[in-house]
């Protein structure tokens, strides 16, 4: 055991590890991001609130349970670099130690206590081969390991390639998205609380899509989570 802690100590100092957040180097129990972000990124502690800016851009549209996202997204902040990180630099294992994380305070809460499936969005399978994984997958599989639900990653699929959402405008998003979620199996959901997992939200276009494929299912409730959400203040 001392051996090998000699052996990590003296990998740690030819290759360090660096926050994922803040690019400082890490001690050897802190794990993808340092203790300081861990405590300082922008939560959004949407689960503690009735009514926040995120429930509101479903207000009237999507009745959701629960509107919940982990951080609030500054652009060119730290939130973003997590996400490019596991995006673009295939820190999958990233967004699963998030979702572990925001598992933990929503667990204290008894905010998912009575979930039956998780489901993340799906990639279209171009996308999903071309990058190699699916990042709120990975978010939905650190959350899983606290709730101890199943993770359907199969049952929701995307229908047809879309151009990036980055850039466009409110209505254009609604336009990008419209149609193209189908739900296999749906009798499988039925009377089921199914908590839909994005890795980030702005106007809720792709959310909303997907709610348009499972609000015909019988006595279906839904949730939705992910790890940031980028708010229209931004």
């Amino acid at each position: 055991m001392k051996a090998m802690t000699i052996i990590n100590d003296l990998m740690s100092l030819i290759y360090p590890r660096h926050c994922e957040a803040c690019a400082e180097n890490l001690f050897r129990h802190e794990h993808f991001i340092c203790n300081y972000c861990k405590l300082s990124l922008p939560k959004s502690n949407y689960h503690q609130k009735r009514e926040h800016e995120l429930s509101l851009i479903f207000a009237g549209r999507v009745p959701f349970k629960n509107y919940l996202s982990f951080y609030v997204f500054e652009k060119s902040g730290k939130v973003q670099r997590m996400l490019h990180a596991i995006k673009y630099q295939n820190q999958k294992e990233l967004a699963e130690f998030l979702g572990e994380l925001y598992a933990e305070d929503l667990v204290k809460e008894n905010i998912l206590s009575d979930i039956d499936i998780i489901m993340p969005i799906p990639l279209h399978p171009k996308k999903l081969k071309a990058r190699g994984f699916n990042q709120s997958e990975w978010f939905a599989k650190g959350i899983a390991k606290l709730i101890l639900k199943p993770v359907n990653g199969f049952s929701l699929e995307r229908k047809k390639e879309t151009a990036t959402q980055t850039n466009k405008k409110k209505y254009q998003r609604w336009e990008n998205v419209d149609g193209i979620f189908n739900l296999k199996q749906p009798e499988l959901f039925a009377n089921k609380h199914v908590l839909l997992v994005d890795d980030v939200i702005t106007t809720g276009a792709t959310i909303e899509a997907t709610w348009q494929a499972l609000k015909d299912v019988e006595g279906i409730k839904v949730s939705v989570i992910s790890i940031a959400f980028a708010s229209r203040k931004i």
